[in-house]
């Protein structure tokens, strides 16, 4: 199912632009992978009180889960974030367009990349099951989409979706623009939608999506990892 609520303006403008560059080759000094994924830690983590990506839970910070999780469906894996917040980690990407919130992220993530698909995941997914990745991955190779993103809870779930890399440019001009809106540049003929029927019928529970914001989504976090562990 396709996304059926932007401005035709957007629309129109973001299918003209995708034609365009689906139209031109890229070419790279080196072999295009074909999957990459981006930790996105790059948020200020202001409702928290304290940055989220080193929150502790069960023994492991956020982070350090999101990079195993991310880890398991490849060996490309990247942070987007401040350098000097994440100093001593290897692969760090900072973003080109600072305080744009996550279409910030998204811009700079596959800006650095050159792998054809790229999963977004969010710091403060801490539920969210390698096997539904695996899944997600398979149906952007599958639906040769712009985007695949899934939807539960009621909205779309940008943080955790594949971008092809002809995203960048939809990124790039929205953000000159001052358009933050990520899901506003999901062009309808071009984004597959993973929605909740689909997702439950696959056997996913959409509570994998609950993020922690707050101290008391923390304090739920840690009570459902205690009665799962």
């Amino acid at each position: 199912m396709f996304l059926a609520m932007c401005p035709t303006s957007i629309f129109a403008e973001c299918s003209a632009v995708l034609v365009r560059i689906q139209a031109t080759a890229r070419v790279y000094d080196h072999p295009v992978g074909e999957l990459a994924a981006f930790i996105l830690a790059g948020g200020k983590s202001s409702r928290m009180g304290r940055d989220k990506a080193f929150l502790d839970l069960d023994g492991r910070t956020l982070l350090d889960r999101a990079l195993a999780l991310a880890k398991n469906v490849t060996d490309d894996v990247r942070i987007v974030g401040e350098k000097t917040k994440l100093a001593g980690l290897e692969n760090v990407v900072e973003d080109l367009y600072p305080n744009c919130g996550p279409l910030g992220g998204i811009h700079a993530a596959l800006t650095s990349s050159t792998a054809e698909l790229n999963l977004m995941l969010a710091v403060d997914m801490p539920f969210m099951e390698p096997r539904f990745l695996e899944y997600l991955i398979s149906t952007a190779r599958q639906s040769q989409a712009t985007v695949a993103v899934p939807r539960a809870g009621g909205g779309l779930q940008p943080l955790c979706a594949v971008y092809r890399l002809w995203f960048t440019e939809l990124a790039e001009r929205a953000l000159r623009a001052g358009r933050n809106k990520i899901d506003r540049l999901f062009p309808p003929a071009h984004t597959r939608v993973l929605e909740e029927d689909e997702l439950k019928h696959a056997g996913f529970a959409v509570e994998m999506f609950r993020n922690v914001n707050t101290p008391a989504d923390w304090e739920q976090a840690k009570s459902a990892a205690h009665l799962k562990s």
